[in-house]
């Protein structure tokens, strides 16, 4: 059988850039399928070609100018790697067009442009690969789109920002504020110097919405879900949260709730300590997800960096190959269908969970008994009450952990408390989340 070559343009040469690059220059030979087919490097494109990577690459190859990769017939496949909404998605969409299969791993462009995209790739006969927009190196796009497949997807929860994570570990771990922890993750590379993205939960929200959407068939936008960052997460929560037998994530959360609505929501979220996500420390990522036929099964693994990337990257580009190699018709092979209307989002005012409550009052007679009667004129019940012992100043916290509640009632309640005279900053108020299935038998991928 003779063998096809397959030439791969890379559209920027940044982090994970570089580490596909790394691969197809050193690693090819274990790309290489004898007899069917060979990936190469064909063209690197980026603004800056002149400061030396770790890989060398013969100079001919490289190209500001992305026109470069996008017309030139020999490129089978386009990989987009510069991250950011434009002009990634006009090279993306340009690609498409211009009959190239792309590989990707920005989540904000999928994550507001997926159904138009794939729209353009179905019309022209072209595959577009996003293993790398969630989750780094875990395979989890794969998952939802063959391996689970036949489940109807139950729930999703997810610790999918790896600068969140590592943040929330070292308060955990080393007692460290928010600061000083956001401090170390820029110094050790693993938060950006403008952090907002990740530490305020928007990361993590185009990520849920590319796995909600695929999980669900349904064109499902960023500014549907709920999202709400660590940024207000202090020490004295991580304490209390031990204290009551649990530990705050980051979470990205997807559930089907009343057969047909969908709850998709990001916020800081105390788990149970026994919780398999509550141990997930560090930069890693971790994704659980509940199917109707197999139950729980949870996904783990290094959430970012170069390599990590890198390798979702090419499995992407390998795949697409053995398309090519056997001359399929893109077609006929699974691809998103995102026009399900079966499903509509629950807004988060409607949810129903359990709180944690962090109140700091002056130290006065019938405080506690002031915010139990708000509580329980908005129907919410307290399960358990932590009041300290004032140490400093003329202020004490009251803690409290709720049975399960309405959001909106909730949200109305602590309006009414921060309205007491006796309460001083702005009350802290965190979800509580036990997963589906946790007790059932559970298969770690």
């Amino acid at each position: 059988m003779k063998e096809h070559e397959i030439k791969v343009g890379v559209i920027g040469w940044g982090t994970v850039g570089s580490g596909v690059v790394k691969i197809l220059v050193n690693q090819d030979q274990y790309m290489m399928k004898p007899g069917s087919f060979s990936i190469k490097l064909g063209k690197i494109a980026d603004l800056d070609i002149t400061t030396p990577r770790d890989t060398a690459v013969d100079p001919s190859l490289l190209t500001t100018r992305v026109s470069e990769i996008i017309e030139d017939r020999e490129i089978d496949i386009v990989v987009e790697t510069i991250g950011g909404l434009n002009p990634a998605t006009d090279f993306i969409r340009s690609a498409l067009k211009a009959g190239k299969h792309v590989v990707t791993a920005n989540k904000a462009v999928l994550a507001l442009y997926s159904k138009e995209l794939f729209k353009i790739a179905k019309e022209n006969k072209v595959r577009i690969g996003f293993e790398a927009s969630v989750g780094g190196c875990i395979p989890i796009i794969r998952s939802l789109r063959e391996g689970l497949v036949s489940n109807r997807i139950q729930a999703i929860y997810g610790i999918v920002n790896g600068t969140s994570n590592y943040i929330l570990s070292e308060m955990t771990d080393k007692g460290m504020d928010f600061s000083e922890a956001l401090k170390e993750a820029q110094e050790r590379g693993y938060a950006e110097a403008d952090p907002s993205s990740d530490i305020e939960g928007i990361d993590a929200a185009n990520k849920i919405a590319i796995l909600t959407s695929l999980a669900y068939e349904s064109d499902v936008k960023l500014d549907s879900v709920f999202v709400e960052g660590v940024t207000r997460v202090t020490q004295r929560d991580i304490q209390y949260a031990s204290e009551l037998g649990y530990r705050i994530k980051l979470l990205a959360i997807a559930k089907l709730v009343d057969n047909n609505k969908l709850q998709v929501r990001v916020h800081p979220t105390m788990l149970p300590e026994r919780s398999m996500l509550a141990s997930v420390e560090g930069v890693f990522n971790a994704i659980y997800v509940v199917g109707n036929a197999t139950g729980s099964t949870m996904f783990y693994g290094r959430g970012a960096g170069q390599m990590p990337a890198a390798s979702a990257v090419l499995s992407d580009i390998v795949d697409i190959s053995k398309t090519i190699a056997a001359n399929a018709n893109s077609q006929l092979l699974p691809s998103p269908v995102l026009d399900n209307t079966e499903y509509s989002i629950k807004p988060v005012a409607e949810i129903e969970t359990r709180y944690y409550i962090r109140v700091q009052v002056l130290d006065s007679p019938g405080v506690l008994a002031q915010i139990s009667g708000i509580l329980g004129d908005n129907s919410i019940s307290i399960s358990s009450v932590i009041q300290k012992e004032r140490r400093e100043g003329k202020t004490v916290p009251i803690v409290m952990m709720t049975h399960e509640a309405v959001e909106k009632n909730m949200q109305n309640a602590l309006k009414e408390i921060d309205a007491l005279s006796v309460v001083t900053p702005k009350s802290m108020l965190i979800r509580v989340e036990t997963m589906d299935g946790e007790e059932d038998n559970l298969a770690i991928v």
